[in-house]
Order: C-alpha cells, then sequence, then structure tokens
C-alpha cells in the first residue's frame, strides 16, 4: 500500500427525491441524518472528510455546524459538486481529484446511511495495511458500506459518470477486494427503505 494518509469521502450531492426531498436535514436521532454519517466519518482513522454537496445549499449549512459544534472544523472539507445532476459518479470523481496527493486510501461514505458501526472503518484500515487494493464490509451474503479505496484505484473513480458509483467498481474487481464480515446490518441500513 501506498504511504501516506486515509481521508473520508461523505457523499451527500443527492436531492433525496425518493425521500421526499430534504433528506440528509431531516431529523435522526438527537440530530440530522447527515450528523450520523458524519459520526461514522470522523470517527474512522483518517487525516480530514470531504463532504460532497450538491443540490440541497442545506446541506452545507448542516455539515458546517456539525464541524463548529464538534470541534472538527479544521478536519472538514467542504467540495460544491456542480454537477450533481450527472448522479454520484460526478461526486466521486470530483472528490477524488480534490484529495491531496499524498493520499493513501479513501473511504466513501454514503450521507443518507446513518447506522455505521464505528468499529468497522479500522477493520477496512488493517485491511488495506495489509496489501488489499480495496475494502468493505459484508453482512450476511451483503456487501455494505462504507467502502476503503487504496490510492491505485483513484484513476478508475475519477473516471466515473453517470450514477455509476463505487460499488460498480467493487463488482468489476477480480483481485484485491477484502470483505471484512460484521454482525452489525448499520452497513446497509438504507433510510429510504425504512
Amino acid at each position: 500500500m501506498k504511504t501516506g494518509a486515509l481521508e473520508a469521502i461523505v457523499l451527500a450531492a443527492g436531492s433525496g427525491t425518493r425521500f421526499g426531498g430534504g433528506k440528509l436535514t431531516a431529523p435522526w436521532g438527537e440530530g440530522l441524518l447527515l450528523d450520523a454519517a458524519l459520526d461514522a466519518a470522523f470517527a474512522a482513522p483518517v487525516r480530514s472528510v470531504t463532504v460532497v454537496w450538491g443540490a440541497d445549499e442545506a446541506v452545507l449549512q448542516a455539515a458546517s455546524r456539525y464541524a463548529d459544534r464538534t470541534g472538527q472544523t479544521a478536519r472538514l472539507h467542504l467540495a460544491h459538486n456542480r454537477q450533481h445532476a450527472e448522479g454520484m459518479g460526478a461526486s466521486l470523481r470530483n472528490a477524488v481529484a480534490g484529495l491531496p496527493p499524498d493520499t493513501a486510501g479513501a473511504f466513501v461514505f454514503l450521507g443518507d446511511m446513518p447506522r455505521i458501526p464505528h468499529d468497522i472503518a479500522p477493520q477496512l484500515a488493517e485491511a488495506l495495511a495489509a496489501g488489499a487494493r480495496a475494502a468493505a464490509p459484508v453482512h450476511g451474503d451483503q456487501r455494505g458500506h462504507p467502502a476503503l479505496f487504496s490510492a491505485e484505484l483513484f484513476p478508475a473513480l475519477r473516471s466515473l459518470a453517470g450514477d455509476k458509483g463505487a460499488g460498480w467498481l467493487l463488482n468489476a474487481m477480480t483481485h484485491g477486494l477484502t470483505l471484512i464480515p460484521t454482525e452489525d446490518d448499520g452497513v446497509l441500513f438504507d433510510v429510504d427503505e425504512r
């Protein structure tokens, strides 16, 4: 694995139409849905967290308020995806292109997945350190989130287009993907399907 720091990307640029709009700033627990995703991202062994926003400026404001409230302002980067209507591929492409050159790997979190267990990210990082090109949790027979990609996969992530996300890249991998079993179904929990 390339030496350097790990980074986290939180994809939060969608319009949340299946949810009825305003999804990421909807109440969740004692805060907002986005807050729960940010809790998991900042708990990961990362240097910084990049939140990609696009369709809803309230997401930008919510992420900034979260960072102020939790003392994470210095570790938060905000990236505006002006091509957010293109889909998840554009968000990933733009976020990865903005990572520091010494980045060894990047976690990809989804802003609408609020129940990611905080113990999974260190296990994914260990898999990357042991030589995996990518790592992801698996619950039962389903691969979950977040996924962690080594820097050698960044060119592929930068080439994504449309609504083709990182899952497409993981599906295409024939070697180098490590799956970490977990009993916590939070790695699969989708707020749109609750």
